[in-house]
């Protein structure tokens, strides 16, 4: 195991970002946080950094703690890592040398980082003039200098366009074929299902769930029907229940959640019984077995709700 990340706790205050989480990344593989702004990923992300120190809990890179440890990681934060009024090549020198790298390994270093995201004919620029993807993927740059062992990456493509998306996706994707090992936070589906090979479920400070995009979906098997009403079910409730293939019903204030394998199928069943109650449907969401039905199962909230 690469990553190993032990009962790990921080508090803000009152409020506690992360309680107990545990797991671990193996080498060659890209490791998803996935969850809701507000469920931990990014403090999660700091302490394994040595950015923010852990309340409790123990954290080791190839079974090495401490500063050590910290030697072997590449960090890419939200935040942008940038000097504009610098160009990208004196960006990359500046952290370089922070890392210890020597003159000739710097230079060798700074060429393949900017070839690998696209960013080669554009070196001697001012950060300034780049654009908000162009930024993002010098800030991945950045955190793959010292050619590290294992590379966090803390929702790298927020704001950026289609074409820098796909650029940062191709690099990480690159990366990881030549064996790097990355721990990768979102809350965006998408991201998680294409790049990562394992995945576990944040919210609220805790791992609600953790296995292979398929093993979850499937763990799961199902999809749901998500109603916005304009008053609570009583009665009705107990006649949704028994539809055929309607798994089970929740209720929250404004919404009601029915898990199901067809989706599609038991819509206009669903439909039928509240419009006889004379019930009023504001909203209707149709998610088939996936990871987003995963998470709203769990949590009984959207992946890109706040807390």
């Amino acid at each position: 195991m690469l990553l190993e990340v032990c009962n790990l706790y921080r508090r803000y205050g009152e409020r506690e970002a992360v309680a107990g989480l545990s797991f671990g990344v193996e080498s060659g593989e890209i490791f998803g946080l996935l969850g809701p702004n507000g469920a931990g990923k990014s403090s999660t992300l700091g302490m394994i950094a040595g950015l923010i120190r852990p309340d409790a809990g123990s954290i080791r890179v190839a079974g090495i703690a401490g500063e050590r440890a910290r030697e072997r990681i590449g960090f890419v934060p939200q935040a942008l890592a940038l000097y504009p009024a610098l160009t990208a090549c004196e960006n990359l020198t500046f952290w370089g040398e922070i890392y210890g790298l020597k003159r000739h390994q710097l230079q060798e270093r700074i060429r393949a980082v900017l070839d690998l995201v696209g960013l080669s004919e554009r070196s001697q620029e001012p950060v300034a003039r780049f654009s908000g993807g162009m930024q993002r993927r010098l800030n991945l740059a950045i955190g793959l200098i010292h050619q590290p062992q294992l590379l966090l990456l803390d929702e790298p493509t927020v704001g950026v366009d289609p074409q820098s998306r796909n650029r940062i996706f191709e690099g990480i994707e690159q990366l990881n074929r030549e064996g790097l090992s990355i721990l990768y936070t979102s809350h965006q589906l998408g991201e998680v299902e294409q790049l990562c090979h394992r995945v576990a479920v944040l919210d609220r400070g805790r791992i609600i769930a953790q296995g292979s995009p398929a093993e979850l979906v499937a763990r799961s098997g199902q999809g749901l029907v998500v109603l916005g009403v304009s008053a609570p079910l009583e009665e009705q409730l107990a006649r949704l229940v028994v539809l055929p293939d309607v798994l089970n019903v929740q209720q929250a204030p404004g919404q009601v959640t029915i898990a199901t394998a067809r989706p599609q199928q038991v819509l206009a069943p669903v439909l039928e019984v509240l419009n006889k109650a004379g019930l009023a449907v504001q909203s209707v969401q149709l998610v088939e077995p996936s990871l987003e039905a995963v998470f709203l199962q769990l949590t009984g909230r959207s992946l890109r709700d706040e807390p």
